[in-house]
């Protein structure tokens, strides 16, 4: 993948070639880090920090060579002329644009499995080991068997009308066919818009008016735990807003996962739940409903693949803008393949024998990109989860870790933390022997939830990367290599290859050396988002107005004396305290690190003094009851971890947080509670609405 590379200067400002030798540090600390294991260094693809050295800066100078390097690995119909990369960063020289291997033509669904089956022999290996949320729910789907469904449901949507650029979106829980489904509308060249199955009806209405969709594809119901979710009811009810807002959908495809008869079951590639659930009352509409067994009994397993432009679109995936309506991140498709493929490879150091299991759902980018793209471009086997780390019992995780030899593990930080409240003997039920690499994403990991994982997840041999990257970076753009990177808790370290990070300050300078500001990048990388869907103009402001010829993050970072980047979070995450700029992901990680936290989150709140003052919620562990001496305990914890000036005002005791059903914290929520502002907004997404009115009811007494 990363040979006959060359040096030719690809930067965008002046002095970037004295700069780059300075960006990647010679040496790195020996002290206060952490090492990859010497076996995993043995195999390693990139073995040594130097190596890593080496490639980066290759990377930066030589991008054409480099990424065709990594591009010489997949099929293509047609090759690509001119840069490998051309772009604009700088609204005040015109439109801002980003064009990877313009000329070229391939197909990604064709590269994930064809090129699989038929060129690397791949075709009896597992894809999929997928695991349902009841222990005993499981199937396994080979690289064949998933090609064959892919193209069978790739007719039915050509039979349905679906033709190339035509939006799709799907709105399923966490089967093989949510998997089908986006790799059909890839190989008939549709543009999928995954909507996560935890949002609302007006959500999935939102998403479905903005893209244009022409078809929805959806399931009848899935269990969450205990919770039963029909799903098809909210699909209904989205459809009909659809309706009240003059966009009528025609056409949905149903997946009958809960209801189906052992007989309908032919072509599907997930057998009856063994929880089924006959009696799912299951809305109907002959006139508009669709049943996707019915549709694929018949269909072809053969389905020629449509040639796209490199640049075309691969999908819409919608996520969070600071106005409350959600931006609609448009991907293509040569770039986010490559660099899916690229990140996978090296930030988890895939091998031929590895079985790698991401616990995020399709719904979000994660699943996008290390869930479907990554793993099925490199031949992986990877294990599909449907249910919760804590159902039926804590120990879930650890339970599927066995049973499938789990090499590669990626989960959230919040998971973490969550486990960590029931202590390690849940955890050393199960040997966990066959761990080697671990991943964190979603959010900054704390030093005491990196440790735990660490310690008593890895038993101090397998290498934590904590990857840092957004939906609009389609890909890991801050993290660390497993066995070439010493590791520091808390720290995203370095940059991936092809990614030149720095650190400006209010005034759009760069910062060099130890110092801590805005997050950017001065240029792009194959797997950087092109667009907004239909608002350019809303893509240029939110993440190149504020610095010109400047990728903005919103996220806040600081390097270190020894060169490793740390996320402080986001920049509206950050208070200004008597002057100071304080990071809330700081003061959370502060407090977290005592010994009766699990969980904590901090917002600000209008001070008459000091403009904002600090309003910290935290979750106990079990059995811990919050009184004076605790708060008091906490306050110091904070003042000498990161100074008086971050003293909290108010702590109050949160048993719960207001959480997404995807396990994010709604900090416009707790801001809403600590000023004691019942004008809500939509909290339709919250996985517990009740967890609001408690915080209401015991706010801190003196925050009024």
């Amino acid at each position: 993948m990363f040979t006959e590379l060359g040096c030719r200067c690809h930067l965008n400002k002046p002095g970037d070639e004295q700069t780059l030798q300075k960006m990647i540090p010679d040496k790195v600390p020996n002290k206060d880090v952490f090492h990859g294991s010497d076996d995993l260094k043995n195999e390693a693809h990139i073995p040594s920090f130097e190596k890593y050295k080496e490639l980066y800066i290759n990377s930066i100078e030589n991008p054409d060579e480099f990424w065709g390097g990594v591009a010489r690995d997949f099929f293509w119909k047609t090759k690509h002329t001119g840069p490998f990369l051309d772009y604009n960063f700088d609204v005040t020289k015109g439109e801002i644009f980003i064009k990877c291997m313009e000329g070229a033509s391939t197909n990604i669904c064709y590269n994930l499995l064809d090129r699989n089956v038929h060129e690397k022999k791949l075709a009896d290996k597992i894809a999929f080991y997928w695991e349902g949320n009841e222990p005993g729910d499981e199937l396994t789907v080979t690289y064949r068997e998933l090609l064959q469904r892919v193209c069978q449901f790739a007719n039915v949507l050509k039979s349905q009308g679906v033709r190339k650029g035509d939006r799709v979106s799907i709105y399923m829980p966490m089967v093989v066919e949510l998997v089908v489904a986006m790799l059909a509308c890839v190989r008939i060249g549709a543009v999928h818009s995954i909507v996560f199955a935890g949002f609302s009806a007006e959500s999935l209405c939102e998403r479905i008016v903005d893209s244009q969709c022409s078809l929805l594809i959806t399931a009848d119901g899935f269990y969450r735990g205990d919770k039963l979710i029909n799903l098809k009811l909210l699909a209904d009810e989205a459809l009909q807003k659809c309706r009240d807002k003059g966009f009528p959908i025609e056409r949905c495809i149903m997946l009958k996962h809960l209801s189906k008869e052992p007989e309908e079951t032919v072509g599907s590639s997930s057998p009856p739940a063994k929880r089924s659930c006959p009696d799912l009352q299951v809305p109907w509409n002959p006139q508009v409903d669709l049943c996707w067994h019915t549709l694929i009994q018949g269909a072809s397993d053969e389905c020629e693949p449509e040639w796209c432009d490199s640049e075309d679109p691969l999908f819409i995936l919608y996520t969070s803008g600071s106005t409350g309506k959600p931006k609609g991140v448009l991907h293509t498709v040569s770039g986010y393949m490559l660099y899916t493929a690229a990140t996978f490879k090296l930030v988890f150091d895939y091998q031929p024998d590895d079985i790698y299991w991401c616990t995020a759902d399709i719904g979000w980018i994660t699943g996008h990109s290390y869930i479907t793209y990554g793993p099925l471009a490199n031949g992986a086997s990877s294990v599909l989860f449907e249910g919760l780390p804590t159902y039926p019992d804590v120990s879930r995780m650890w339970e599927i870790v066995d049973k499938y030899g789990v090499t590669k593990f990626y989960t959230a930080p919040t998971a973490i933390r969550l486990l960590m409240k029931f202590g390690s003997e849940p955890v050393q039920k199960y040997k966990r022997e066959s761990l080697k690499v671990l991943g964190t994403v979603g959010e900054p990991i704390n030093p005491e939830a990196w440790q735990w994982y660490y310690n008593v997840v890895g038993e101090k041999r397998c290498p934590v990367v904590d990857t840092f990257w957004q939906t609009e970076t389609g890909g890991h753009v801050l993290t660390p290599l497993p066995a070439a990177t010493p590791m520091k808790p808390g720290s995203a370290t370095f940059p991936f290859f092809g990614v030149v990070p720095a650190i400006l300050n209010e005034s759009g300078e760069e910062l060099e050396g130890p110092s801590e500001g805005y997050l950017v990048f001065k240029q792009p990388w194959p797997g950087v988002m092109r667009t907004v869907y239909g608002n350019h103009q809303r893509f240029e402001t939110t993440y190149f107005k504020k610095f010109p010829g400047y990728y903005v993050t919103g996220d806040g970072c600081r390097r270190d004396k020894d060169g490793y980047y740390w996320i402080t979070g986001r920049i509206d995450d950050m208070l200004n305290v008597s002057g100071h700029l304080l990071s809330t992901a700081e003061v959370e990680s502060a407090l977290v690190e005592h010994k009766f936290v699990a969980e904590a989150a901090v917002v600000g709140r209008p001070h008459p003094v000091k403009g904002e003052s600090l309003y910290c919620f935290v979750t106990l562990t079990d059995g811990v009851v919050y009184n004076n001496k605790l708060e008091a305990e906490l306050k110091k914890q904070v003042r000498e971890k990161i100074g008086a000036i971050a003293t909290p005002d108010y702590i109050q005791n949160a048993p719960g947080l207001p959480k997404t059903r995807s396990g994010k914290i709604m900090r416009r929520v707790l801001r809403k509670i600590a000023c004691n502002d019942k004008d809500m907004g939509d909290i339709t997404t919250l996985a517990d609405s009740s967890v609001v009115d408690h915080l209401f009811q015991n706010r801190c007494c003196t925050a009024v």
